[in-house]
């Protein structure tokens, strides 16, 4: 198998994998998108909706259609900025919170049973090879 076929199904796999773990997160109350919003909001705390979108490299437009619906979800608040009354603050609901709790535990157990099939040994090496492919920049 050459490096491109081998790229390709690097992809594929790693594509069904997203997809399994985003299952079995939003089966638990939170998608895997919403668990990163989430996770931001809980890290920097309240945050203006343009630095969420820069933090998450996502388009102004996007954040604001994922934060209206996760604001009609009860999952976090949008409160006018005090020094820009345009700007809109977003944080994280208690519900939020645990919701993001939940997704993460979910998330945790399903990348768990997938890659502890490898062992030890092959989990090593597949760190080593990660961290060789992340230095493609």
């Amino acid at each position: 198998m050459d490096a491109g076929e081998l790229g390709l199904r690097y992809l594929t796999t790693s594509a069904r994998i997203r997809r399994t773990v985003d299952e079995r997160m939003a089966a638990s109350g939170v998608s895997l998108a919403r668990t990163k919003i989430l996770q931001v909001l809980a890290g920097l705390g309240p945050v203006k909706q343009t630095r969420l979108a820069t933090e998450l490299g996502m388009a102004a437009r996007s954040i604001t259609q994922a934060v209206e619906a996760m604001e009609r979800d009860g999952l976090v608040e949008r409160s006018a900025d005090a020094a820009d009354k345009r700007a809109k603050v977003v944080s994280a609901t208690p519900a939020g919170l645990t919701a993001l709790a939940a997704g993460e535990a979910s998330g945790d157990a399903v990348l768990r049973s997938i890659f502890e099939r490898l062992g030890p040994a092959r989990l090593e090496a597949l760190d080593e090879i990660l961290e060789v492919l992340g230095e493609h920049d």
